[in-house]
């Protein structure tokens, strides 16, 4: 069965962690793909930009 694991971090390094600990739970030749997303988009408030890293896991369980 094809399971997904969806990752929503607000930096680089948090998704990388999260990913990796995840990661090491499922055996390499299980993992079937991985997608990579970055959005940024100004913050009305404080006028930072915003940024939302997310990535998608499909995996074999």
């Amino acid at each position: 069965m094809i399971q997904v694991k969806l990752f929503d971090e607000e930096t680089e390094l948090e998704l990388e962690e999260k990913m990796n600990a995840f990661l090491k739970k499922v055996r390499a030749d299980n993992v079937v793909d991985i997608k990579y997303h970055v959005a940024a988009f100004p913050d009305d408030q404080d006028r930072d930009q915003v940024y939302c890293f997310s990535s998608m896991v499909l995996y074999k369980k």
